[in-house]
């Protein structure tokens, strides 16, 4: 059933993708405020209120804390990294893909949360240990993600976020939870609509 749903939800992302730039998909990161129905009213990160209208047949991904234990050569996963002063890239996240999810998004692009992010989506080549320069040079690890044409190498530190994804429920769709959409579709009246929801379950969605 999860596998099922996760097709579908891949499925409505790249029809998302391949809408005309009037459509041109909008992420949503921030906290709900209130759910009327299938109306969810969000305080986005920047500080905006946003209407958002569920769709009859909305997707609920909860997403929760995992480790780097889970994370071994062949897994497919993606990070959203910054750029660092020595040439290195830093982890800001990892999240771990199901293998129903294989192959989602690979590539590596510019991302959009932060300036100069990246989102690199690919197969783990390998799990090194490393030293890693900053203020004070520390030991970390380093994930060598194969993609299509290419290969990044992105430093996890302690700080890093690392998730997975499992079945979630619209109840969690509630005030006060932390919400991620990679795909709301902006409507000729403002608001948004979305068929899929990323919600933190017990960590914030780090993306």
């Amino acid at each position: 059933m999860f596998t099922r749903a996760l097709l579908g939800i891949i499925s409505a992302a790249v029809l998302a993708v391949s809408v005309s730039a009037q459509e041109k998909p909008v992420r949503v990161r921030g906290t709900i405020e209130q759910v009327d129905g299938a109306m969810m009213t969000v305080k986005a990160r920047g500080g905006e209120t946003l209407k958002i209208k569920m769709s009859d047949d909305i997707r609920v991904v909860a997403l929760v804390k995992a480790s780097l234990a889970d994370i071994t050569s062949g897994s497919y996963v993606g990070s959203t990294a910054m750029p660092e002063e020595d040439g290195r890239w830093k982890a800001v996240e990892v999240h771990i893909f199901p293998e129903s999810m294989r192959g989602t998004g690979e590539g590596d692009r510019p991302y959009d949360y932060k300036p100069k992010s990246t989102m690199t989506n690919g197969t783990v080549n390998a799990v090194a240990k490393s030293k890693i320069n900053g203020a004070v040079e520390k030991e970390g690890t380093t994930l060598v993600l194969n993609y299509k044409d290419g290969e990044k190498r992105i430093d996890v530190v302690p700080e890093t976020v690392i998730v997975t994804y499992v079945p979630g429920s619209k109840d969690e769709l509630k005030a006060g939870a932390k919400i991620y959409i990679p795909a709301a579709t902006k409507q000729e009246d403002g608001t948004l609509t979305t068929v899929r929801v990323n919600v933190g379950r017990g960590v914030d969605p780090p993306m």
